[in-house]
């Protein structure tokens, strides 16, 4: 039997109080960064890349110019590339709530469509980006007249001072890994990392990649234990898991990338930007090169953004799932209940 469509008027009845609600945070939000100065921009999702995260997958297309030709084109998976570019030409202070495409993701936290609000300071400290998502998860929660934030069965306390956590802490705490001695620089040995996860317990292959692996570990036994209670912060990102951010001055084998996480559920992702272009070129064709091992494809790099990004002063920026954050303040059990038309149920 065919779920009842999200447009029958008895299931937008169940559904409007949350999206009233996602209505009150957004205005709130605005309100919020109007007040500490900072512009709404709107940048546009056509691009000549979508991104060039090697697990990252967009929507190919064509614009047809006035010569008839085709021109391949994507949607961008974050207005990242749009928003540096600003800050290339002189804004120092934006954000945007801007509709995203990711293809191969369906489920009760990802959408193929979603709402990604991003903003960037220049010339302040990435730890600022922290204070500022404690400050957008009480606004959440004010919006939506509740005291707590919920998924699963899970609360997290949004007016209680996040915990601050390295990656390399998470792992030791929860699965018993020494992930930085697998590190050297940003060069990562997948052999010890394989030791180290079958000692725990995970089960892994002779193929897994470094990277793979972390990902697994983070997803099976380090994601499930944060934000329970009050928000966590997990920062200090191995450098070869962080190809958009800043390397730590202190520590070459991490970066300035930290994570926020409610419930469990990954909120956010933010830098201290890497401004380096000839260095962002090399770690976007490690992950493309990586793209095309594992998926028989890869992307184009944006010339336009890497020439951008010379110019790019020192900066700080993030980007929050928006539709997440609605989610966990109404506790809405799946994304498309927050989202005021829902992508096709034919997209399984």
């Amino acid at each position: 039997m065919s779920p009842t469509p999200w447009w029958s008027p008895a299931r937008h009845a169940d559904r409007r109080p949350a999206l009233l609600a996602r209505a009150r945070i957004q205005n709130a939000i605005r309100g919020w960064f109007g007040d500490a100065g900072f512009l709404e921009v709107d940048p546009v999702a056509l691009q000549v890349s979508p991104g060039n995260e090697a697990h990252l997958h967009g929507f190919a297309t064509q614009a047809i110019g006035n010569d008839g030709q085709p021109v391949p084109m994507y949607l961008h998976t974050s207005p990242e590339f749009a928003m540096k570019k600003l800050l290339t030409a002189g804004e120092e202070r934006i954000f945007a709530f801007a509709h995203v495409w990711r293809n191969r993701e369906r489920g009760a936290l990802h959408s193929p469509e979603f709402t990604m609000l991003e903003w960037y300071r220049v010339g302040e400290d990435y730890t600022v980006l922290m204070d500022d998502c404690a400050a957008l998860l009480r606004l959440a929660a004010e919006g939506a007249g509740v005291t707590a934030l919920q998924f699963r069965g899970i609360t997290c306390d949004p007016f209680a001072e996040p915990e601050r956590l390295s990656v390399a802490e998470a792992f030791s705490r929860h699965a018993g890994i020494d992930l930085l001695a697998t590190c050297d620089g940003a060069e990562t040995d997948a052999a010890a990392l394989r030791d180290q996860a079958r000692a725990a317990g995970i089960a892994v292959r002779d193929d897994d990649t470094w990277s793979f692996l972390l990902s697994k570990i983070l997803v099976e036994k380090v994601e499930p234990h944060l934000g329970h209670g009050r928000p966590t912060v997990l920062d200090r990102y191995p450098a070869a898991e962080a190809a958009l951010a800043r390397p730590a001055p202190d520590d070459a084998r991490v970066a300035e990338r930290f994570e926020l996480y409610a419930c469990g559920v990954e909120l956010a992702n933010g830098f201290g930007e890497l401004t380096n272009a000839p260095e962002q070129r090399r770690r976007f064709e490690i992950e493309m090169d990586e793209k095309q091992a594992i998926y028989g494809e890869h992307y184009p790099l944006d010339e336009d953004f890497l020439s951008a990004l010379a110019g790019m002063p020192a900066a700080s920026g993030i980007a929050m799932g928006f539709d997440r954050l609605v989610m966990l303040a109404t506790a809405a059990p799946r994304i498309d209940d927050v989202i005021w038309t829902p992508v096709s149920d034919q997209i399984a």
